[in-house]
């Protein structure tokens, strides 16, 4: 299928090799469960369980997620933790976390345990939980911010007392087939591999003490197995050509048969904002469009300077149910190395490639426009980026004024083809008339004005 799509694709401009391999690679991006992102090759979710005490039939244990990952959050209403336990453990309690479910614990006379399921789930605390049950990383809402946005908010932490378990390092058996929702499906853990104990700093910072047992568990992220479709699009303008390229057709989808019900919002619906706010249980949220995503990422090439040049970017909400809290876009283009002024947004280079310093992670300004609102006259947030020009690699032409890849909250948008990008007034035209055809044309008309 890949080899047919593209062998019919037809390159009026040729464009340069760097552009169609990123084409070919978001192409393929999800037809393939793979974890591995290439923008952060070693992002992940590490959950470390570290026994802190023994009890009379069991253990007590601070279970820490760190999302490693640097742009990829975990919005809310959160993350829920799952697990099967080796043998018969039960929990006797917890601090800063909770289960959903306790589960039948009729066997026990006395006061019942916190949790009798054999797979138990786990999720955050909301904010404002009594200070007595709460830890340290704990009690957000299950939200996670990405490790470089927001590092000390990329932690959560629950405390659990995990009873007929055994009582040293020889008799406890570590749990199996963890499970990590975000809130929904897209993680994938392996097993929990016994690691050197973590070591901890007292208050004072003169003491160093250490777990009596830890192991980790890592968690993967899939594109493909978060969702069918993609989330996002890319549309593409600039000042030297009329052309606006907009996001591909279907790229989240398409819009059902008229024989069908609808699965989208027709902007121009009367009472649109009565129907969005009382739908009905099945009705969609996404405003009707040509391409049928959520979120759209707009690249408008603005201005060009003797020494400098300057891009807009506007993300667009067409979904009238969902704000966008925390939002982020990472961008790949290699002018990225000369940036020189960002407006209003805030910026942090990430280099995937080692010393390449070619992609850019951006998010809103707090309290500012770091809530990307719901369709409609607010759904959107914008910003300019003044580069500075490279003589040795600057041109517009053949599409290198434009982004290789665009991922919004970490999730891959379906870019244009190559050969629709806009292109130069005076490069070769898109309408295949040659330059020698062109003279001819201008003799002819020469010679008849001459002969009239």
């Amino acid at each position: 299928m890949l080899s047919c799509s593209v062998a019919k694709i037809r390159f009026f401009i040729k464009p340069p090799p760097c552009i169609l391999l990123f084409f070919l690679l978001s192409f393929t991006s999800f037809s393939s469960t793979e974890a591995y992102d290439v923008l952060d090759p070693n992002g992940n979710i590490t959950i470390r369980w570290d026994i802190i005490s023994w009890t009379p039939d069991g253990y007590v244990a601070v279970v820490t997620l760190n999302n490693f990952q640097q742009y990829r959050h975990i919005s809310a209403p959160g993350w829920s933790l799952g697990w099967t336990w080796a043998k018969k453990e039960v929990i006797w309690s917890m601090m800063g976390g909770q289960t959903t479910e306790q589960g039948d614990c009729s066997k026990f006379k006395t006061t019942p345990p916190h949790c009798c399921k054999k797979d138990p789930t786990v999720v955050d605390l909301l904010p404002g939980t009594p200070y007595n049950q709460q830890i340290a990383n704990c009690c957000k809402g299950g939200v996670l911010s990405s490790w470089a946005q927001d590092p000390a908010n990329a932690i959560a932490s629950f405390q659990i007392s995990v009873g007929r378990a055994g009582t040293s390092n020889k008799t406890v058996r570590v749990p199996k087939n963890f499970t990590l929702k975000a809130p929904g499906p897209g993680y994938t853990c392996g097993p929990g591999k016994i690691v050197q104990p973590t070591q901890f700093l007292t208050g004072d910072k003169r003491r160093r003490t250490q777990a009596l047992m830890t192991w980790n568990v890592t968690c993967m992220y899939s594109q493909f197995l978060a969702q069918k479709t993609p989330t996002c699009c890319v549309s593409l303008s600039s000042f030297y050509n009329d052309t606006i390229v907009p996001c591909p057709t279907c790229s989240c989808g398409c819009q059902g048969n008229s024989s069908q019900s609808g699965n989208c919002v027709d902007p121009d619906t009367p009472h649109l904002a009565s129907v969005v706010a009382n739908p009905a249980k099945s009705s969609p949220f996404v405003q009707c469009t040509r391409h049928m995503c959520p979120i759209r990422v707009h690249w408008h090439v603005k201005l060009n300077y003797k020494e400098y040049w300057r891009v807009k970017v506007t993300i667009t909400n067409f979904n009238y149910k969902m704000n966008y809290t925390d939002w982020n876009l990472v961008i790949q283009h290699p002018n990225f190395d000369n940036l020189t002024q960002l407006f209003s947004f805030n910026y942090k280079s990430l280099t995937p490639y080692g010393t390449i310093n070619d992609t850019a992670l951006l998010w809103g300004i707090k309290f500012y426009n770091d809530l990307l609102m719901e369709a409609g006259p607010e759904g959107n947030v914008q910003s300019e980026l003044l580069f500075r020009k490279d003589k040795s690699t600057f041109t517009f032409d053949k599409g290198w004024a434009f982004p290789r890849r665009i991922y919004f909250n970490g999730d891959n948008c379906v870019m244009p083809p190559p050969d629709a990008y806009p292109w130069l007034p005076n490069a070769s035209s898109r309408r295949e008339v040659s330059l020698l055809a062109l003279v001819l044309a201008s003799f002819v008309a020469l010679a008849l004005c001459a002969y009239a």
